[in-house]
């Protein structure tokens, strides 16, 4: 377990005592992906279902509370809970879901009257939604003001292994990490390069570096802006793995394969086979591999094979893995390699942000809880 849960200062569900008869507010993560107000992806209902049963085991009236999509503060059609109720009540018979938190603008807005609203009628709480965590809301900051609380099973897990890898990995660590933008993951970047051996680096945020070593990028996704941090960065005398070969397209469109150097009018879409078998190679000699972020723009076939490549090294590797949530759990997703990795984040921004500063709003609220252990 993480330093934060052994030494109890973070209450596990234990730490509620006896909860039979009682009722519990469990704060999930249910922001499940919708097509066409039908649930296409359960994963995240499935992976709340261990604390759910936990209580419900034992006695205790269980109350789910979730956000879903960005509503704005205001109630839309298109974000009701309704469809997640229903696939709840299938697998959970018996628990109440609350409506969309982000209905009300006291959520987001961590509104005291909102969060009074929340725990009225409630004997405990349970935070679940690692998803969220890093989010100063009424429901994940608010109820452990008041009530006994705790964080369940999956936010453990995920305590667990993210501080596990940050604060002891196994060596050589190696971070893998992709994406669009370098402003994005800067601070995480940042912090990576304090605590593991290599940085890779793929996806769109490749061609700042490429600027600031002075190559042309062509028509590529770029951040002029950030090339002086890229400099600074590749100064650092850390070892940081950038492609040696791009595959996109050249100013026609048509479909191409570029060293470092793009023409102009050339737009890069994915890192290039070598590099691609290159990543690949640190990949299987590291112990500890963390990968956030995809190699290209997979979800278009032409341009899908640097990111599953990465992700086939992930499962091959005998090292410690953990990829990032979000596109990467996405990616693993579509090439069936979901179940050959160590673990899969739930939380994309939650996990960057607790590899960067060791802490989130949510686990520091739960410390503040009246049976936080002193």
């Amino acid at each position: 377990m993480s330093g934060s849960v052994e030494m109890g200062r973070i209450p596990v569900l234990d730490d509620l005592g006896d909860v039979s008869g009682k009722r519990v507010l469990v704060r999930t993560d249910f922001n499940v992906p919708l097509d066409n107000g039908e649930i296409a992806d359960d994963f995240r209902i499935r992976a709340a279902l261990p604390t759910i049963s936990w209580l419900t085991d034992r006695g205790a009236s269980v109350v789910c509370a979730s956000h879903l999509g960005r509503p704005k503060g205001k109630p839309e059609p298109k974000y009701s809970m309704a469809p997640v109720r229903e696939r709840l009540a299938e697998l959970a018979p018996g628990v109440d879901l609350m409506e969309n938190l982000r209905f009300h603008p006291g959520e987001e807005g961590n509104d005291p009257a909102f969060v009074a609203n929340l725990v009225d009628g409630v004997d405990a709480y349970v935070d679940d939604a690692f998803g969220a965590a890093h989010r100063s809301h009424a429901s994940i900051v608010g109820p452990p003001k008041t009530l006994p609380s705790a964080m369940g099973l999956l936010l453990q897990k995920e305590v667990d292994v993210l501080l596990g890898m940050r604060n002891n990995p196994k060596h050589p660590f190696v971070a893998v990490l992709g994406g669009s933008k370098i402003s994005d993951k800067l601070g995480v970047v940042e912090a990576l390069l304090g605590i593991v051996d290599s940085l890779v680096i793929g996806g769109a945020m490749c061609f700042t570096f490429f600027m600031a070593q002075g190559k042309p990028v062509g028509a590529s996704l770029c951040e002029p802006d950030q090339v002086e941090t890229c400099k600074r960065l590749l100064a650092s005398g850390k070892a940081i793995h950038l492609p040696d070969d791009i595959t996109g397209v050249d100013a026609n469109g048509a479909y191409a394969t570029f060293g470092t150097r793009l023409p102009d009018g050339a737009k890069g879409f994915d890192i290039g086979p070598g590099s691609a078998a290159a990543f690949s190679d640190i990949i299987m000699d590291a112990r500890t591999v963390f990968w956030n972020g995809p190699m290209g723009m997979f979800e278009d076939d032409r341009f899908a094979s640097g990111t599953r490549t990465v992700a086939q090294a992930m499962a091959d590797t005998k090292a410690f893995t953990v990829v990032g949530g979000g596109d990467s759990a996405a990616a693993l997703a579509q090439f069936r390699l979901d179940d050959e990795v160590d673990h899969v984040s739930t939380g994309g921004g939650a996990s960057l942000e607790l590899l960067e500063l060791g802490d989130l709003p949510g686990l520091q609220a739960l410390r503040g809880a009246p049976n936080a252990a002193q």
